[in-house]
């Protein structure tokens, strides 16, 4: 019954972040939505920080499982594709989660090391790709700026088609399924 507390919470917290952005979480309004007493939520989270953590590591977690899977078999530009593909496909689909991921502001990585955790799990399979890809000669500077590339690349097309003119442009659908292939095509074996 615990852990159903708790991922009522957390699910009650997504769903109150997408309908009214951060600023409409609070532990009460969690609480009236999860079903539960107002105190309910404190059993296991100490305050809203710490809801927002779990989201954050909860996000992280669930990013760094698409990636893994899309890069088990195949050329590394075939994974590379792939993976670029997962983190996309992850932004589309969970837009609240990906909101979060990437707003150091929002979680103290001192408090909540967790979180730090998840997040480097999902950093790892992206680094190892790009080294795969670049291989074991290249100096570390340029393999951090490949990896920043890569990362740089994915991520602006997540956030354009997720809260930018990109999703106006390509809404949904085959059309927006043919732009995302032919950009990750293009930058995986460009």
């Amino acid at each position: 019954m615990t852990t159903d507390l708790k991922e009522r919470v957390l699910d009650a917290s997504v769903q109150l972040i997408a309908e009214q952005g951060l600023t409409g979480l609070s532990m009460r309004e969690v609480a009236r939505r999860a079903g539960v007493s107002h105190q309910a939520p404190y059993h296991h989270f100490q305050d809203k920080a710490a809801i927002v953590a779990a989201l954050v590591e909860r996000g992280f977690t669930r990013l760094a499982e698409r990636l893994e899977t899309a890069s088990v078999s195949g050329t590394v530009a075939q994974r590379l594709e792939r993976a670029g593909r997962a983190y996309v496909d992850f932004a589309l689909a969970e837009p609240v989660y990906f909101g979060l991921l990437f707003r150091p502001e929002l979680t103290d990585l001192k408090r909540f090391p967790p979180v730090e955790a998840a997040g480097a799990r999902a950093f790892a399979v992206l680094r190892r790709l790009v080294e795969e890809k670049a291989g074991p000669r290249t100096e570390r500077a340029k393999m951090d700026a490949l990896v920043s590339m890569h990362w740089s690349l994915v991520h602006g097309l997540a956030t354009l088609l997720v809260d930018g003119p990109l999703g106006v442009t390509f809404p949904h659908g085959p059309t927006r399924d043919r732009h995302v292939e032919q950009v990750l095509t293009l930058f995986a074996t460009g």
